[in-house]
């Protein structure tokens, strides 16, 4: 099976309460590409964030499965992402290309050592190592390191390298835990309001980035703009349940307008005939004796229906983009 169309990962039977008795997502199957770029959204309280926790591991308390292919790692930016008041922007930025960084300091280690004495055999396994971490520093794009850095920090406006975490804005944060988690580059992103604190320059930048972004992206975005231009695929959940739509935002709102127009249609008729049905029980006994007791049943039956619940408006209220 080729990369693009390999299942990531699967939610099985995903369900969760909060106390008393709040149910916010119930018994979701649904399964995920590698490469897929999805959208999630739903009225507040519906479980976006919720749902997110979950994937990303970080809620531990649910009934059903979430079964991720082996080998796949998970990056997720949070509403509020926890960073290390004690380091420099610099800093975190870089803990998104830990292995690079690891490479790139082993290798000028590596290189100071030439100067120490050494015997032959010594000599000769520091010249492998040396080959061996050119190689790998090269399969990472490794010495483009700085300027990857500069690009992903400019475009997300982030501040001075220098500048300490513990003297920056929420919004400050936000955005150097994003540039950390970009250049981290998982296998599955998971971004909740990923827009909040940029500006229009960045927030076309990150939608480009994202467009080609190998991995699988899964998004709650109140910027429908960013979700036309993103999003293959919106996830709607509605009263517990995941929905999956093909196409973006607008994409979506034309299947939902169909569907809810189709179940209107079905309601309507379903209206219908329980008026003609509550006529008949309200005749005589005599009138209506003649297979009075399966009509009755079936009268039960379509009064106690499960109709679904209306929506008061069509579209989720997803404000303009910046």
């Amino acid at each position: 099976m080729s990369e693009d169309k390999k299942i990531i990962f699967s939610m099985v039977g995903v369900s969760k309460t909060f106390p008393p008795h709040k149910q916010v997502l119930k018994n979701i199957h649904l399964s995920f590409f590698y490469g897929a770029k999805i959208g999630i959204i739903g009225l507040n309280g519906s479980g976006k964030s919720t749902l997110l926790k979950i994937i990303a591991g970080i809620e531990k308390s649910y009934q059903g499965e979430v079964v991720f292919s082996p080998g796949y790692s998970v990056g997720y930016l949070e509403q509020e992402p926890k960073l290390d008041d004690n380091l420099t922007v610099r800093e975190v930025v870089e803990q998104g290309m830990k292995d690079v960084v690891d490479l790139l300091k082993e290798y000028e280690e590596v290189n100071l050592k030439f100067s120490e004495p050494m015997s032959d055999e010594e000599m000769t396994k520091l010249i492998e190592r040396q080959g061996e971490l050119t190689e790998l520093i090269e399969q990472k794009n490794g010495w483009e390191i700085d300027s990857r850095l500069k690009r992903a920090m400019d475009a997300l406006r982030c501040p001075e390298e220098t500048e300490k975490i513990e003297y920056l804005s929420g919004g400050e944060r936000r955005r150097v835990a994003l540039c950390r988690l970009l250049l981290q580059e998982p296998d599955v992103l998971l971004l909740d309001e990923p827009t909040n604190h940029l500006d229009a320059e960045s927030v076309q930048w990150l939608e480009m980035h994202l467009q080609q972004y190998k991995g699988t992206v899964i998004a709650i975005t109140h910027d429908r703009y960013f979700l036309d231009n993103v999003a293959g695929w919106i996830l709607e959940l509605d009263r517990g349940e995941g929905i999956p739509w093909k196409g973006n935002y607008s994409s979506w709102l034309e299947q939902k307008s169909k569907r809810l127009d189709q179940e209107q249609k079905s309601e309507s008729k379903r209206k219908k005939t329980l008026e003609r049905e509550l006529e008949w029980v309200r005749m005589s006994p005599k009138a209506r004796h003649a297979k009075s007791k399966a009509r009755l049943s079936a009268y039960d039956k379509l009064l106690n229906q499960d109709s679904k619940q209306k929506e008061e408006k069509l579209e989720i209220f997803i404000p303009n983009g910046p």
